[in-house]
C-alpha cells in the first residue's frame, strides 16, 4: 500500500522523512510516511485512498509544541504544504489565513492593512490552524475573541467543512473541535485601527514577551498550562524546587521555568522523563495535578 502511495503521490509523499527538523526542539524520530499536500483536493484524494486502510494520521503543524518521541510516528505525517499560507484582506477588517500560515505574519498583515486587536499573534508561535485547536493567547487576549469561523477537512468523510465561532466550544488552551478534523483556513475579523497605534501596541507586547521569556533556544514554549489565575505552572514549579531539575542535557529555563529546553545533546527521551520528573514532585508537594500544554506525538521507547 505505502509504494502505491507513493507512486500516485510522487512529488507530495516521502517514506522515513526525519521529523527533528519539524520540531522546534529539533528532535524526534522518523515518520513512516510524510505527506505534503499542495492543495485542499490533492489531500481529500489523499484521505479517500487511504480511508480504508487503518493508516494512523498525525498532523503536524508549525512543530512549535509538539515534542515528537525518539521512535518516530507510524503511519502517515502529513503537513500542510506552503499553498495553505496565504493571507487574503476579504473586508476592511475581515482577513483570511492558511491554516499553515505563522501567526506573527497575520500580526503584521493585520498591521499593514490598519487592522487592530491582532497584535496578541506576534507572541504567539506557530501557525494559525494550531492556535485555532488551543485557543492560544496572551496579554488578555485568544483566538476565541477574534476567530470568526474555520474551513476543515473531515478525515472520516473526505469532504470540506465550514464551521463558524458559534459552533465551537472554547475552553482554557483548547476547543471542542474533533481531532478528525485538518484546518485548512481561517477567517479572523479585527478592528479598524490607526497603523502607528498598532504598531507601537504590537511592539510593547513583543518587547514584553522577551524580557519574560527565552528566545533563541530549542524549545517548544509553555510545557504545562497554568493551574489557575492564582497559581501559574511556573510558579508551582518553582515553588516546589523543580526549577533545577534536569535529565541529561534536558534542563529547565532559567529565564521562565515553565520552558523546558534542548540544551544541545537531549534526546526526547529526556525531554518527556523531566517533564514526568516535574509533575510527579508537582503533585506529590502540592497535590496539584499539571496538564501539558505541549503535545507528545509518537512511539514509545521500546524498553
Amino acid at each position: 500500500m505505502k509504494q502505491n502511495l507513493i507512486k500516485k503521490f510522487s512529488g507530495s509523499i516521502s517514506p522515513n522523512i526525519k521529523l527533528s527538523k519539524y520540531s522546534w526542539f529539533n528532535l524526534g524520530g522518523p515518520a513512516e510516511l510524510f505527506f505534503k499536500p499542495d492543495n485542499e483536493d490533492e489531500l481529500i484524494e489523499f484521505l479517500k485512498n487511504i480511508k480504508n486502510n487503518n493508516l494512523k494520521i498525525t498532523i503536524l503543524g508549525a512543530g512549535s509544541n509538539t515534542l515528537i518521541r525518539d521512535e518516530g510516528i507510524k503511519g502517515v505525517v502529513i503537513k500542510l504544504g506552503t499553498n495553505f499560507s496565504k493571507i487574503k484582506l476579504i473586508k476592511k477588517d475581515i482577513i483570511e489565513v492558511g491554516a499553515a500560515t505563522l501567526d506573527r505574519k497575520i500580526s503584521n498583515f493585520a498591521k499593514e492593512n490598519g487592522i487592530g486587536n491582532l497584535e496578541f499573534l506576534s507572541c504567539i508561535p506557530g501557525s494559525i490552524g494550531g492556535a485555532v485547536i488551543m485557543n492560544s493567547g496572551c496579554y488578555n487576549n485568544d483566538i476565541s475573541k477574534v476567530l470568526l469561523s474555520i474551513k476543515a477537512i473531515d478525515i472520516k468523510e473526505c469532504k470540506e467543512k465550514n464551521i463558524s465561532r458559534e459552533e465551537i466550544k472554547f475552553i482554557y488552551r483548547g476547543t471542542n473541535l474533533p481531532s478528525d478534523l485538518i484546518i485548512t483556513s481561517v477567517k479572523l475579523k479585527g478592528e479598524i485601527a490607526d497603523k502607528k497605534i498598532i504598531e507601537e501596541k504590537q511592539f510593547k507586547m513583543i518587547e514584553k514577551k522577551k524580557l519574560s521569556q527565552p528566545s533563541q533556544i530549542k524549545t517548544c514554549g509553555s510545557t504545562f498550562k497554568n493551574y489557575n489565575n492564582e497559581k501559574k505552572a511556573w510558579q508551582l514549579i518553582k515553588e516546589t524546587g523543580c526549577d533545577n531539575f534536569f535529565v541529561g542535557d534536558a534542563v529547565i529555563s532559567k529565564k521562565h521555568c515553565n520552558f523546558f529546553v534542548n540544551n544541545g545533546n537531549a534526546k526526547s527521551s529526556d525531554i518527556e522523563k523531566l517533564i514526568n520528573k516535574v509533575k510527579q514532585t508537582v503533585i506529590e508537594k502540592t497535590g496539584v495535578n499539571l496538564e501539558l500544554e505541549i503535545k507528545i506525538v509518537g512511539e514509545k521507547e521500546k524498553i
